[in-house]
Parts: C-alpha cells; sequence; structure tokens
C-alpha cells in the first residue's frame, strides 16, 4: 500500500460525510494555523496597547471579536474538509433552534448583549460599575455570555451580559478621571457653624488622596430635627477604593470634633407630659 493509499484511507463514510486519515490531517493543520494566527494577533494588539495607543479594554474586546469571527469561520472549513454539506447542516440547526427557542431564549438574549457590549465598548476590561443593586466592582472579564465583577470585597461575581445591556449601569470610569463624592455629618445646635466649616475642609486638604484642585467646599446642608447637617465635597481619582478614603475622612472628622468641643448629637425628641388636674 502506498503512502497515497494511507493518506487517502476512509475511516468512517457516510451518505452526509467522509472521514479519512488525510481530513484528520488536514483539520489538525487548521486548528494549529489558526490558533498561531489568533496568539500572533493577540501580541500585536498587545504591543499596541503597550504603546498607549489602544486602551486595554478595546484592545481586549479587539481581540475577542476577532477570535470568535476566525473559529466560526475554522469550524465552517472544517466540516467542509470532512464532507459535510452545510446547507444541510444550517437547515437542520435552524430547525433544532426554532424547536428550543422558546428554552434558550435568555442564552440567545444573553449573546447578543455579549456581542453589543464588545463592538459598543460602553463596558471594558478594568472599568468600574455599579449595578442597579447598588454593587460596585470593577470588570475583570468579558465573555460572549457573562462577564465577572470583582467587587470591593474581592468576591468575583458572574452577571448575565442582558443585565449589563438592559439594566441602569453606572460607569464610573467613563467619568472624568477626579470623581466628585461626600461626607454627611450633623453637629449639635448651637455649634459654631463657621469652625465646622473650617474643621472640615482641614480634613479634607490634609488627606492626600484627595485632590487640591478642584478645591473641597462644605455644603450646609439642612436643619435637621437633632442636628445641624453639613456636607463636605470633595474629588478623588481612584473611585473604587473611595469608602476606604471615607471611613478615614470620618475618623479624622470625629477626632478633630472632639478636640474642638464640637458634638456630634444623639437622635433626640422632646417630650411634653401634660398633668391632669
Amino acid at each position: 500500500m502506498s503512502f497515497k493509499d494511507i493518506i487517502n484511507f476512509k475511516l468512517i463514510e457516510t451518505e452526509s460525510y467522509v472521514i479519512s486519515i488525510y481530513s484528520i490531517l488536514l483539520v489538525l493543520i487548521i486548528i494549529i494555523a489558526t490558533a498561531i494566527v489568533l496568539k500572533i494577533i493577540k501580541k500585536l494588539l498587545k504591543g499596541i496597547v503597550n504603546q498607549k495607543k489602544l486602551d486595554p479594554g478595546t484592545g481586549y474586546s479587539i481581540n475577542l471579536i476577532i477570535k470568535y469571527f476566525i473559529w466560526v469561520i475554522v469550524i465552517i472549513l472544517i466540516l467542509d474538509t470532512v464532507g459535510v454539506r452545510i446547507s444541510i447542516f444550517l437547515a437542520s440547526a435552524a430547525a433544532l433552534l426554532v424547536g428550543v427557542g422558546l428554552g434558550l431564549q435568555q442564552l440567545f438574549n444573553d449573546i447578543a448583549s455579549g456581542i453589543v457590549l464588545l463592538f459598543e465598548g460602553s463596558i471594558k476590561i478594568n472599568d468600574v460599575i455599579e449595578l442597579d443593586n447598588n454593587i460596585i466592582g470593577r470588570v475583570i472579564m468579558l465573555n460572549i455570555r457573562t462577564s465577572k465583577i470583582k467587587t470591593r470585597n474581592d468576591v468575583v461575581i458572574i452577571v448575565p451580559n442582558s443585565k449589563l445591556v438592559n439594566d441602569n449601569i453606572i460607569n464610573w470610569s467613563h467619568m472624568d478621571k477626579k470623581t466628585r463624592f461626600n461626607v454627611k455629618v450633623g453637629v449639635a445646635y448651637g455649634s459654631d457653624v463657621k469652625l465646622v466649616e473650617e474643621l472640615l475642609l482641614k480634613c479634607a486638604t490634609s488627606n492626600k488622596d484627595i485632590y487640591e484642585k478642584p478645591v473641597p467646599f462644605v455644603r450646609f446642608l439642612d436643619f435637621g430635627d437633632s442636628s445641624l447637617d453639613f456636607q463636605l465635597f470633595f474629588w478623588v481619582k481612584n473611585s473604587f477604593t473611595v469608602e476606604n478614603l471615607k471611613s478615614d475622612l470620618r475618623f479624622s472628622i470625629n477626632q478633630s470634633f472632639k478636640e474642638n468641643n464640637i458634638q456630634i448629637p444623639f437622635p433626640q425628641r422632646d417630650i411634653h407630659i401634660k398633668k391632669e388636674e
């Protein structure tokens, strides 16, 4: 038996397709070549990102789109190589999808949403986002059906892409690098409000993680039931860890008020007792 006969030896033969040693070798070559090409594309995109010519999140999305597109083409080529007639395959797949369409409706919705996210670029890798249920986290992975969000508590949650497309999402990374936050505090009635303002501003300006410009400012919020209410506004760059910064500010404010005899009151109610004659 010659080498040509060995290569063309048919391992499986049906009316729909034929699998020979030659077709198996060809499929392996296609898969290996595809993997090499995808690795080269990934390396090129990484180089562009390192040169600051492309955002890391955009580079990841482009790489993922190219990978999915190439693999779809490769799968079609592989099916054609083993003799599967693509038209019959697509017709069968369409009939199958119609049959289970209702059951897989949410799955298709998530996949379609994933494609929208990759092409639109509204949410990218390393973006800090806030979900509808007030969960704030950093996007660490965008897949075709689901995405992974790492919260401030270092918990990774898996979110269906349809939720990221259909729900109201706050993307803190789309805002200016200087993001404004505030801390609320109440002081006892009779306190020197100008001194309160001065102490709050001093606490803000002494924190190294708060920008000097725009300048922090204090707002006299309201006359509360038990306190005079104030808000301290400030700008930071790292919005992901701002809760830690707020905690540091509260420690500082509490210590500063204590040193200057400014009281933070408990909730109070006045009760009038009427004595019957």
